[in-house]
């Protein structure tokens, strides 16, 4: 999954979106060193990781990626379905995007001096190009897509990705729903138990 996925199925409370928005950026252990609402949504965040890379559509979808993305189709993959989110954010939110976006800005931006240099350096980018919104439309994603080669080792194919999902796009936004569905409810349901685990054994 990726940001707005995460910070969507981070739920409501303000410290588990911050800790789904940088969990990324926290390794290991490092969880403990957050208060106890961040560090649920740095352990949230991983288990809907395991959720997402293990789940049969996903599978399929890096399938459709895997040439030209190779070890990154899962990234990708993560990208478009934060496109599908915003474009069709009314089925899962009363909330008009541009307010939750300006909103979740705001969070992060009052607690940027908790976040991960790599991740705080990262989030002026994402207001700026108001990135959460500007995924509703393809121009968005391919912009993520364009600057990912310069900051990380993505293979610098925005092209060939943007064509594939034009190319497969019914496909690839039906896959979505089926799959976010099942990730609400696995949140909802399933992943409560294996966080406290988490937690008890942290």
């Amino acid at each position: 999954m990726n940001f707005l996925a995460h910070l969507y199925l981070s739920g409501n409370d303000e410290e588990t979106r911050i800790g789904g928005f940088i969990a990324d950026s926290v390794k290991g252990r490092d969880y403990n060193d957050y208060p106890t609402n961040i560090k649920k949504g740095i352990l949230l965040h991983r288990n809907i990781d395991e959720f997402t890379d293990n789940h049969r559509i996903v599978i399929c979808c890096r399938h459709l990626l895997h040439k030209p993305f190779k070890k990154y189709a899962g990234v990708i993959t993560d990208i478009f379905f934060d496109h599908f989110l915003a474009a069709n954010w009314s089925v899962f939110s009363k909330e008009p995007l541009q307010v939750y976006a300006d909103n979740t800005y705001r969070i992060l931006s009052n607690n940027m001096d908790m976040m991960p240099d790599k991740i705080r350096e990262f989030l002026p980018f994402i207001i700026k190009n108001n990135l959460f919104v500007s995924y509703e439309c393809i121009e968005g994603i391919s912009l993520v897509l364009n600057r990912m080669p310069n900051k990380t080792s993505l293979p610098n194919e925005s092209v060939e990705g943007i064509k594939i999902l034009k190319d497969n796009y019914n496909l690839f936004r039906n896959y979505f729903f089926d799959f976010f569905f099942e990730a609400i409810q696995y949140v909802e349901e399933s992943h409560q138990i294996k966080l406290n685990q988490d937690i008890l054994s942290s």
